[in-house]
């Protein structure tokens, strides 16, 4: 791969480099609000649809951290998807929302939405400008109305003037405040992790890193994660038991298409920033790494749609003994990018 140049989409009108009053911090004029890093495919969002502004992303940033989307003003985006830990639900295998309710699975990290045209762990949604509804009306999330949201942000002192440096008039609409939103996550892209940086010549990798990315390769982990994005974006089962949550068995994407073939079919998730996603699977069973690889050593359940790629003849499973795991933890810690996870452009 070569040096990572970015292409740049759209460059950012002048902004002071103080922090402002609301608590969001300025933003750098010099720093493109989105880039496509060397060596990623072109979005498959319409970015023409969107372009992404200084004054879109503010809008979209304060949104996401309003609680007002909210019912009882208390769960905001953020609540769900923590920058430090890549934008997932920390500590919670099963994400919880308004009043304590708990929902039916762990909250995916939001990271390289631009190249994604399927969301949610069963891809029910199918474009990041609707993405935001389906958290809003959730009864076990938001449990609000966009109708109702609508309402609050035309009724507060600040909302009006932000639209209208957004998108030319105070006039507040659902059609812009999804857009707003999604020009907010669409900037969060990673691309500069230890790998990115090895791959580009201006790093170098510990033997055990060395050892892990060939087995990366070699145990077929590459052919569901394949660099750059590190996810095909495909639904697969990999043999998760499914009595694992016996009070609520979760068809995954069968849910959606009501096809028996995609029955405990899940979106593959990108292994970006792996070793702060934690915890693993749509459902939060796994803890650590080294249980996720355990699962592919001597887990994965003969199941209906069991994919491919874990069928060896009449066995199943990816053997890896000890030292593979470790070297292949070394591996996956290398896809960790700290600017991501510490640029103070996404916080508020």
């Amino acid at each position: 791969m070569k040096n990572s140049i970015f292409a740049i989409f759209f460059l950012l009108i002048p902004a002071i480099f103080s922090c402002q009053k609301n608590g969001s911090t300025a933003i750098d004029p010099n720093t493109p609000l989105f880039a496509i890093p060397e060596g990623f495919p072109a979005p498959k969002y319409k970015m023409e649809s969107n372009p992404v502004t200084a004054d879109g992303f503010l809008l979209g940033k304060k949104l996401f951290f309003d609680g007002r989307l909210s019912r009882d003003g208390t769960i905001s985006c953020a609540e769900c998807h923590n920058q430090a830990y890549a934008f997932t639900h920390h500590g919670h295998a099963i994400s919880h929302g308004i009043e304590g309710r708990v929902g039916i699975r762990n909250a995916p990290g939001l990271m390289n939405l631009a190249w994604q045209d399927k969301f949610f762990w069963d891809g029910g949604v199918f474009d990041l400008d609707l993405f935001s509804i389906a958290p809003i009306q959730n009864p076990n999330e938001m449990d609000e109305t966009v109708t109702n949201v609508i309402e609050k942000l035309k009724k507060d002192k600040d909302y009006p003037s932000l639209f209208k440096k957004a998108f030319g008039t105070e006039e507040i609409t659902t059609q812009r405040f999804l857009k707003a939103l999604s020009q907010y996550m669409l900037t969060l892209v990673t691309a500069n992790s230890k790998y990115d940086q090895y791959a580009a010549g201006k790093a170098t990798f510990s033997n055990d890193e060395k050892e892990g990315l060939r087995l990366f390769t070699e145990k077929g982990c590459a052919g569901c994660h394949p660099a750059p994005l590190f996810t095909d974006h495909s639904f697969r089962a990999n043999g998760l038991d499914t009595g694992y949550f016996r009070d609520t068995l979760d068809i995954g994407r069968g849910r959606i298409t009501e096809q028996k073939g995609d029955d405990f079919k899940f979106k593959v998730p990108t292994l970006r920033n792996i070793a702060y996603t934690f915890p693993y699977m749509h459902d939060g069973r796994f803890q650590t790494l080294e249980e996720v690889l355990e699962h592919y050593n001597s887990g994965i359940t003969n199941m209906t749609n069991l994919d491919q790629a874990f069928k060896k003849n009449v066995k199943v499973g990816i053997p890896i003994s000890a030292i593979e795991k470790k070297q292949l933890v070394a591996f996956l810690n290398t896809l960790t990018d700290e600017d991501f996870l510490k640029d103070k452009r996404f916080s508020y």
